[in-house]
């Protein structure tokens, strides 16, 4: 496993293991599996349902607590400094633990304007040492730049849909000059028509590796933390066996090559959904 070190000193492993979409009775064995196959940090979401479930795979996974890094997000119907607040004791208590690693906010939600002080709530449980580090997910340029003029704490990540297909070189450029990690999901696109590309495929064929196993890799060499899901043990197993091989500049400028602006999520600035 590699390792990043975040803007506050704190180190968090470069792949994790995501939870979207599972079932919270699923998320028991596929997050025990994940962390039997090597994985040590776990991303979740109040949204997702499943906080309990993984919980219970960190309660029974065997691997002490300090060396599993575990995050979850704030709601979108939760947002505002004392909801948050209260939200973040609820997935707490869901998970069974007394601290996070780190703690998100989900969704900007621009036209409700609540997330500066969503915000504000994150850095007073940093603050007071209940999370070891604070961030946000699918923030644009101009959100990000009002939490830096308004905030007193810089935001460790932006956890944003990026794949080859939504390179996202303007928001990235933007978070490397102001310290603040990529973390890309669905950063497979969920399988499909990307592993089919015919550019992704030769590539793979090259190194001897599974198109997933390639994609993966070009987050990694562009310094990014990703965050592939699969409730099946074998595609959980491949998708972190991929520490042993680098790409080639070409290969890396190949996939870069592929971006179109696909989305396969909401547009941030228009999701104000509760």
């Amino acid at each position: 496993m590699q390792f990043v070190t975040l803007n506050n000193g704190v180190k968090m492993p470069q792949l994790g293991y995501g939870v979207y979409k599972v079932e919270d009775k699923e998320a028991t064995p596929a997050v025990l599996n994940a962390i039997r196959a090597g994985y040590r940090s776990i991303d979740t979401a109040a949204l997702y349902g499943n906080e309990r479930g993984v919980g219970k795979a960190i309660r029974e996974c065997g691997v002490a607590r300090e060396e599993l890094f575990i995050t979850t997000k704030v709601w979108n119907s939760d947002q505002g400094y004392e909801k948050t607040l209260k939200a973040f004791d609820e997935s707490l208590e869901k998970l069974g633990l007394d601290y996070l690693d780190l703690y998100l906010i989900h969704w900007p939600m621009p036209a409700e304007d609540t997330y500066v002080d969503t915000y504000k709530a994150l850095e007073k449980l940093y603050a007071d040492g209940r999370v070891k580090a604070i961030g946000v997910c699918n923030f644009n340029i101009d959100h990000l730049q009002r939490l830096l003029n308004e905030c007193e704490v810089k935001p460790v990540l932006n956890q944003i849909e990026c794949h080859p297909y939504l390179v996202q070189k303007e928001l990235k450029a933007f978070c490397e000059e102001n310290d603040i990690y990529v973390e890309s999901w669905g950063p497979l696109m969920r399988g499909g028509a990307i592993f089919e590309n015919e550019a992704v495929q030769s590539i793979a064929k090259k190194h001897g590796k599974t198109p997933a196993q390639v994609i993966l890799r070009w987050h990694l060499q562009n310094d990014s933390i990703v965050i592939p899901k699969s409730v099946t043990p074998s595609r959980i197993e491949e998708n972190i066996d991929v520490f042993g091989f680098e790409l080639m500049p070409e290969d890396m400028d190949q996939i870069t090559a592929l971006d179109r602006g696909e989305r396969t999520g909401p547009v941030p600035a228009e999701f104000n959904k509760k």
